[in-house]
């Protein structure tokens, strides 16, 4: 479709008014809300995404390929390819390796080793797929996957480890592919929470046989919905595209052999393979390719809130326990999380209440012990040990909102209120060289 420049031109004008005339509200201590997430974009992605609209070219198409192209790229993998959630990426994932185009596919009753913190489209894939998530327990100090209880959880059946960058916070990835690689697993990054993390200087999500990526309104950079399969292996690759849509040939590579083997078939309708309707749109795919050159800039005002929030509530160690970035990783801070001691004289629930009612926003840790949610009574899995860390964590542990628009006065404030909160419990004691 033709459409008037003119018309563009007043669009992009009305549009970036819109968002440079936006009034900035007045912070009152102790009542603004300071909420978890902040839109991420702008005035360019909806611009893109209106052009969009206006041409009607709006599912997958162009714009998609370019974000794909430009996500493989950043994260350094040679296959990208965007779907409509993390969630769906990971389902893609686990039915490319159980598909029975894969020479080496994993089968019914195979074991997947993952953490027993994570969200809960980590777990329910590996159940769809009619294998066995193995949950075992995490660190205290990252809420990832603990390497040692890794190998513990290892049998004749184990096939996968699917490791969790949570929080933004990365894996120990030579670790975990030294694992892999002497049991002969396959690797499965989750990293739909770190973008952008690294693991001696290397960005997670290029470790594994796969990983997966969310660009869900609440992650470092967002598409409204969205997430991304990378992986360098080429049939794994096609195998994804294929489920990605319907499982017909047409975004395939190698879809002229295929085709010239079934030449019977109209090739626009060819489908030599079951798969989803898991495809994007253009209007999604347009915010991608403008959100990501914001990426890096997102990350380091997430780690310099990080810093302050660590620097100042470290003298608190009595009664919390903080995150901090480990040797040789770049932590990106999806979000602040802290854990309140079970020996502390106040319960999570006193705190999260108390910042709450200061207007600030909290979340447990995603799905907690996953092992006790509910749903878990529908699924056949296997756990390994009490999971002590995770149970302490669905518990004791919380998270508050870490974005790129949380303002030196939001920040502030925060640690003002931890500071009210915890004088309460400290009066005559000595706390950082002050007696409260």
């Amino acid at each position: 479709m033709n459409i008037d420049s003119r018309i563009k031109s007043q669009i992009k004008v009305l549009v970036e008014k819109h968002f440079s005339s936006q009034p900035e509200s007045e912070f009152k201590l102790g009542s603004t809300r300071i909420p978890l997430i902040a839109p991420s974009f702008g005035a360019e992605e909806i611009i893109e995404a209106i052009d969009s609209m206006l041409t009607t070219q709006v599912t997958m198409g162009e714009k998609v390929n370019k974000f794909e192209s430009m996500f493989a790229k950043y994260i350094g993998v040679k296959h990208a390819l965007m779907v409509n959630s993390g969630s769906s990426a990971n389902l893609i994932v686990l039915s490319a390796l159980t598909n029975p185009l894969f020479r080496y596919r994993m089968k019914q009753g195979d074991e997947v080793i993952t953490p027993a913190v994570t969200w809960a489209t980590t777990v329910w894939p590996i159940s769809n797929c009619n294998l066995v998530p193995v949950l075992v327990d995490v660190d205290m100090h990252t809420f990832n996957i603990n390497v040692e209880e890794i190998e513990k959880a290892i049998t004749d059946k184990t096939r996968a480890i699917m490791p969790v960058h949570l929080l933004g916070n990365p894996c120990n990835m030579k670790e975990i592919m030294r694992i892999a690689k002497k049991h002969k697993l396959f690797v499965i990054e989750d990293a739909c929470e770190a973008h952008g993390a690294e693991f001696c200087e290397q960005k997670v999500g290029s470790f594994g046989d796969f990983s997966t990526f969310s660009f869900f309104f609440s992650h470092h950079i967002g598409t409204i919905e969205g997430g991304m399969v990378l992986t360098n292996d080429d049939n794994l690759a096609d195998i994804a595209r294929a489920l990605r849509v319907f499982g017909w040939v047409r975004d395939v590579k190698n879809k002229d052999k295929i085709i010239a083997k079934y030449h019977d078939i109209d090739s626009r309708y060819l489908f030599y393979t079951t798969g989803y309707n898991f495809r994007p749109t253009e209007i999604q795919g347009a915010f991608g390719i403008h959100q990501i050159k914001k990426l890096d800039s997102f990350i380091k005002a997430r780690q310099e809130n990080a810093k302050f929030w660590s620097q100042h509530l470290s003298k608190y160690d009595k009664y919390l326990m903080l995150h901090d970035e480990q040797p040789n990783t770049k932590h990106v801070w999806f979000a602040y999380p802290i854990t309140v001691r079970p020996e502390a004289p106040f319960t999570r629930e006193d705190l999260t209440r108390f910042l709450e009612a200061k207007g600030v926003e909290t979340r447990p840790i995603m799905a907690g012990n996953i092992v006790e949610q509910p749903a878990m009574r529908h699924l056949t899995y296997k756990q390994i040990g009490t999971l002590k860390n995770s149970r302490l964590i669905m518990r004791n542990s919380f998270f508050f909102g870490n974005h790129h628009k949380v303002t030196e006065q939001e920040r502030e404030a925060i640690l003002s209120y931890f500071k009210e909160f915890i004088a309460k419990f400290t009066k005559g004691t000595v706390i950082g060289g002050k007696s409260k």
